[in-house]
């Protein structure tokens, strides 16, 4: 999902690759100088007591349940001490890049699909093929998903579970402005300018057809993998073309300028507000874009059950995609790799631990398990349960690690796109900025 905006006095993004960059230089640089970077310190026997350190970001509830996954797996494992580090999203990676620039990075971490591939390639994940199945029994996982955590087929992380970039749908807001909610299996992009902003029109001002989707790159992403183009190509490079992104951009302008959207200013502010603040929570745009796992949160906001709808434009070529929610990787400098291997096992093939996070980390990879804890999810939970169940057939494959400086690439389109909103780039300068950019971010 999207990560929210910079905490006041955090690192901006382009400053945190920057961190990011110079943490895992001195990885290489020590393991160039025989300091153990990129290769574990240790066989991976772990004979006597074992302490693990395990990092992760989330919210409170997340702490919680975590907490207690931590308790049951000491209590199993006596030989075991776990001690756990937490934070919010932004500092999440400020620390990790000064824990790993310190040659401190925790043996367990939570990694996040823009920068495995920034990590491992500098030496600071360990190779987890070495310990599947043997430690981490990989039978029942979704083999699809499991892919989506290797590098030229070595596995550095694997993923917590799944979900998908959807729509939410307010079905009260439709039946107030009295616009039908559209059928998703059939709707082009051009319906959906269409209904939005008929939405619009009835809602006088306070209420919108769709909160503004050009904030996130998965947006794009989908729309360019409907052509048969991807966000990155399989050697990393910009696997779309310059007139997709043109075409996109001109859609995005569409919505804007037939009042299917909010106005510019309204739009940069929801964004900035993240979920909390968001139009589609407060009520006030009856189409948004959000991530499967999100549902519950903003069905909870708006006090409306709300309805999860394919992209349109999905036939006759699907461009949605189940993605990793996040990773569990170890640091190739752990003392204890094998023990950290034992411990992710247990994360991603125990029902127990299953039963604790449920869909948090989205569903899980466990296939047996995701079935598991279907009846025991909350209203909200079990309907993103069942359109992740319902769409998985017709979609396509999931695209594989993008490359180091992907991370940049939500930055680079949050910041041209609000200047095409307000009219102080044209579709065709943004469109070159954007390509030049996103080269230079990914070189």
């Amino acid at each position: 999902m999207a990560a929210p905006p910079p905490a006041p006095g955090r690192p901006a993004p382009r400053l945190r690759r920057v961190l990011v960059a110079a943490a895992l230089s001195l990885v290489m640089t020590a393991a160039a100088c025989g300091g153990g970077g990129g290769a574990p310190a240790a066989s991976g026997a772990d004979d006597g007591p074992v302490t693990l350190r395990f990092y992760w970001w989330g919210s409170d509830s997340r702490h919680q349940y975590t907490q207690q996954l931590i308790e049951q797996y000491q209590a199993a494992n006596p030989g075991v001490t776990i001690e756990a580090e937490f934070s919010g999203f932004d500092d999440y990676w400020d620390r990790l890049a000064t824990a790993t620039a310190g040659g401190d990075a925790p043996d367990v971490m939570q990694q996040d699909t823009r920068y495995v591939a920034e990590y491992a390639e500098r030496g600071a994940l360990a190779d987890l093929t070495e310990f599947m199945p043997g430690v981490i029994d990989t039978a029942q996982l979704d083999e699809p998903m499991l892919k989506t955590g290797q590098l030229d087929g070595t596995s550095y992380a694997i993923p917590t579970g799944v979900n998908a970039f959807a729509l939410l749908a307010n079905p009260k807001l439709f039946a107030d402005t009295g616009v039908a909610v559209p059928d998703d299996t059939t709707w082009t992009w051009d319906q959906m300018v269409q209904v939005a902003g008929q939405v619009s029109a009835a809602g006088g001002g306070q209420v919108f057809g769709v909160q503004d989707l050009g904030f996130n790159e998965t947006s794009l992403e989908i729309f360019a993998r409907q052509r048969g183009e991807a966000l990155f190509d399989e050697s990393g490079d910009v696997g779309f073309t310059r007139q997709t992104v043109v075409d996109w951009w001109n859609t995005m302008l569409a919505l804007r300028d037939s009042g299917g959207t909010s106005p510019p200013s309204i739009s940069v502010e929801s964004q900035a507000g993240g979920v909390d603040g968001s139009l589609t929570a407060n009520g006030r745009a009856a189409l948004g874009s959000w991530w499967t796992n999100q549902l519950p949160a903003i069905s909870s906001a708006t006090g409306q059950d709300m309805e999860l709808l394919r992209w349109p434009g999905e036939s006759p070529q699907a461009g949605m995609y189940l993605k990793p929610a996040m990773f569990w990787s170890i640091s190739s400098r752990s003392e204890h790799p094998e023990a950290a291997a034992k411990f992710i096992d247990y994360l991603i093939n125990s029902p127990e631990a299953a039963e604790l996070a449920l869909s948090d980390r989205g569903l899980p990879i466990n296939t047996a398990l995701r079935e598991q804890i279907v009846p025991k999810l909350k209203p909200a939970d079990q309907r993103s349960a069942a359109f992740v169940e319902e769409i998985t057939p017709s979609l396509a494959e999931p695209p594989g690690l993008p490359p180091q400086g992907a991370g940049e690439v939500q930055r680079i389109l949050q910041q041209l796109h609000e200047q095409v909103l307000f009219d102080q780039l044209t579709v065709d300068e943004a469109a070159d900025r954007f390509m030049s950019e996103l080269d230079a971010a990914t070189a």
